[in-house]
């Protein structure tokens, strides 16, 4: 398991219905792309980091972990924009208004990715595909989606084992080894994944499968008091984003 998915199985906020979650962690990403970088993006951060580090009870070390990933692509699309190609200044040059261009793009991916971390820390994904059947989606495009998420698992696992086998047995000492046994993991995994599907298609039709799977969903209802604080939230960081706006003109 992953460490994002562990820690949101562990969450204090586990039992809360997806709903109210997706509301807030959601409502703060579209308030990051909406609102002005400055302050808006800057706001939509510190309270997702508030959430998070407070309420929902993630360790820092555990969102720093999750999160420089998604920031590292913030940064690289924001570095393009500090250049400008074949324009009056030679084939690259930088760009005039590159740098602040490139800080808002990051400050608004920045602080969008923050708002989905903070659904992804706080909600399983087994809690919510469940219940896309009753949203309107298909139940076989749920089904298979159920299937591939518990095969990634499987695969990321048999990965796992099969790198550790590997280096027990001295195949990754050498940049020539390294490259061998990098070909024989790609090979072992891709025939791997191909007999689990099997293995899971003879299971499923053991038990009678007749083209649903029926899981089992943690009770949980919507709370208006957890829905008004979302509200006033996310009305209070556009209110204070547009209220320091024009003190800063």
């Amino acid at each position: 398991m992953l460490p994002i998915d562990a820690a949101a199985h562990g969450s204090r906020w586990r039992r809360r219905h997806p709903c109210e979650k997706a509301a807030l962690g959601f409502g703060l990403t579209v308030c990051a792309v909406s609102l002005p970088p400055w302050p808006g993006a800057v706001l939509v951060a510190a309270a997702a980091v508030a959430v998070l580090l407070g309420p929902a009870g993630v360790a820092p070390r555990q969102l720093w972990r999750a999160w420089r990933i998604p920031l590292g692509f913030c940064v690289t699309g924001a570095i393009p924009l500090l250049f400008a190609v074949g324009g009056p200044d030679g084939f690259v040059a930088l760009a005039p208004d590159g740098p602040l261009h490139a800080v808002r793009l990051l400050l608004r991916t920045s602080a969008a990715s923050l708002g989905v971390l903070l659904f992804a820390f706080t909600t399983p994904v087994s809690d919510v595909l469940p219940r896309l059947v009753r949203a309107g989606v298909p139940g076989p495009v749920v089904d298979v989606a159920l299937v591939m998420y518990r095969i990634g698992f499987l695969l990321l696992d048999a990965v796992h084992r099969i790198r550790q086998a590997q280096a027990a047995r001295l195949g990754l000492t050498t940049r020539a080894a390294t490259w061998r046994s990098l070909a024989g993991l790609a090979a072992t995994a891709f025939v791997r994944a191909f007999d689990r599907a099997q293995r899971l298609q003879i299971g499923l039709a053991g038990r009678g499968y007749d083209g649903t799977l029926r899981v089992l969903v943690p009770p949980a209802t919507v709370s208006a008091r957890f829905l008004a604080a979302t509200a006033g939230l996310l009305a209070g960081i556009v209110a204070l984003t547009f209220v320091l706006e024009r003190s800063l003109l």
